[in-house]
């Protein structure tokens, strides 16, 4: 591997544009006899040689963009590949010009975010962090300090928006719990519910008034940006639960959920995602990092990581760098996506 030259060995240049850990020596060991990495480690574009672009028969990206400033330069190039699941950074019709095919990687940290989805959903039900952050102060009292409404696990209904792999994790873990579980999800073919377990809700209102908890695990497109606006947010069952472990741009700002959750609305939401990360000032953040009385246990904000666990770090790297020698070698594309 080298950062800027090739080694006349390979017989091809992989480019990676960055990484979030660190040199990409995993996918250099996967790649190694058949192709030379060139680490960009950068999510720049216009930091982007167009010189080193143009000899890459493959790019990896983790969290740079790719549009129309550096696709003309991928002249050589055979397929972009994504580290992770998500893809709204990449142009993939403008690839599509240019016959460059794009593939995700959505076969990995499937477990981790359904995990850390249900965790945030069971805890916030619970109203775990309320009666952790109030009972800092507790005394004499401290038995008779309990939470109302809380309610039984078995009587409450929650909705899953998006039921695809992870979606299905998530419906899986829930069925023993005893909740009644409800799923929208028009990409899914008839009978999937019944395969999966779940009871089919054909419009999302409708879903969003039954249910006591929501969780999201929807791809972020153009009918799903900005889903949550506050319009839709009043469309929710009063004092109901919020979970997205999707995407941050579901929600259409801050300034909605803040009046969710002062209203009563929503009685608490579970975020791994943010509109914009890190989180900028904003009313609610500053709420949530002064822990404010009104807020206390109500938003529970993780930055970004429920995909990650050492496992999950090495399968995503494995994963893609198999993909791109895969393309290389056989000249296939796994989990390509259609512009």
């Amino acid at each position: 591997m080298t950062e800027t030259g090739v080694d006349t060995a390979a017989r091809f240049v992989v480019g990676i544009t960055d990484h979030m850990m660190g040199p990409p020596t995993i996918e250099a060991e996967i790649l190694a006899g058949l192709a030379d990495v060139d680490f960009f480690d950068t999510r720049r574009e216009d930091a982007m040689d167009p010189a080193r672009l143009a000899r890459v028969d493959a790019l990896m990206v983790w969290g740079a963009p790719v549009t129309r400033r550096i696709i003309p330069h991928l002249t050589r190039c055979r397929g972009v590949v994504r580290f992770g699941v998500g893809y709204d950074k990449v142009d993939v019709a403008a690839l599509a010009e240019v016959g460059i095919p794009f593939a995700n990687n959505p076969d990995y940290g499937t477990e981790e975010v359904a995990d850390h989805a249900v965790a945030l959903l069971l805890s916030l039900q619970r109203r775990l962090w309320e009666h952790d952050a109030r009972s800092r102060t507790y005394g004499a009292t401290w038995q008779t300090n309990t939470l109302s409404p809380l309610h039984r696990g078995s009587k409450a209904t929650v909705g899953v928006v998006g039921v695809g792999r992870i979606g299905t994790a998530v419906v899986n873990r829930l069925k023993p719990f005893g909740y009644r579980i409800l799923g929208h999800d028009p990409h899914q073919p008839a009978g999937h519910e019944k395969a999966v377990g779940y009871t089919r809700v054909r419009h999302l209102d409708e879903l969003l008034a039954e249910s006591d908890i929501v969780t999201f695990h929807c791809p972020l497109d153009g009918t799903t940006r900005g889903l949550l606006d506050a319009a839709r947010l009043e469309r929710f069952k009063p004092g109901a639960i919020l979970v997205n472990t999707a995407r941050g741009e579901l929600l259409a700002g801050l300034d909605p959920l803040e009046t969710a959750l002062r209203s009563g609305r929503i009685a608490a939401a579970g975020l791994d995602v943010l509109p914009s990360e890190p989180p900028a000032p904003h009313p609610l953040i500053d709420a949530w990092r002064a822990r404010e009385p009104w807020l206390q246990g109500r938003l529970v904000i993780t930055p970004h990581n429920a995909f990650h666990s050492d496992a999950a770090a090495l399968e995503m790297r494995s994963n893609a760098a198999w993909t791109v020698r895969i393309l290389l070698e056989e000249g296939v594309l796994r989990n390509r996506i259609a512009p």
